[in-house]
């Protein structure tokens, strides 16, 4: 949905791109998640080995808690140091992120746009993007809030089970409604 918004010249920022890099060795979460999970969460590079570490946090709700008592602060200002510095005269900025209004970080921005699908529709693109079973990407969506309390939270809400090009035509008519159609 982002890369809509960014070729209208929106500034975006990645909630997953800014969680890989601030658990990535060096980043400002790696030491303190290694500390917490301990070694065997360690791909052979040094590197965390997500799915390891989400076999670890979805099967264990007090887990997941604890990683996102770590990873989501930072996130948070990582996210905000982002816009500030990178925005410039983008005539938008769109922060893209699957556990925004589960983490309150929603009320940061002037504006909620959440972008929906039928639960087998969701099930299914993670299994395709993120290369997990059926059961893990159940997982995953069971530790986000139903899709209901979102959408009652949401200024704007874009269906994405129909056509690319229907999931084009909502999202353009959500940035005139924000841009005044520039």
């Amino acid at each position: 949905m982002a890369r809509f918004f960014a070729s209208w010249g929106a500034y975006v920022v990645d909630a997953d791109r800014v969680a890989r890099d601030v658990v990535a060795p060096g980043g400002p979460a790696y030491d303190v998640v290694v500390e917490r999970f301990g070694r065997s969460i360690l791909a052979g590079d040094g590197t965390i080995d997500r799915v390891e570490l989400g076999r670890i946090v979805f099967d264990n709700a007090a887990e997941r808690e604890a990683l996102e008592a770590i990873l989501h602060p930072v996130i948070r200002e990582e996210s905000k140091r982002r816009f500030t510095e990178q925005a410039g005269d983008a005539p938008l900025g769109i922060f893209e992120a699957s556990l925004l209004v589960e983490t309150g970080a929603h009320e940061d921005f002037d504006c909620l746009i959440v972008v929906a699908c039928e639960p087998q529709t969701q099930i299914a693109r993670l299994i395709e993007r993120d290369g997990l079973g059926e059961d893990d990407a159940r997982k995953r969506i069971a530790a986000q809030y139903p899709l209901e309390k979102k959408i009652a939270l949401a200024d704007h809400v874009i269906d994405t089970d129909g056509s690319l090009e229907q999931t084009e035509l909502q999202a353009r008519a959500v940035w005139d409604v924000l841009t005044g159609g520039d």
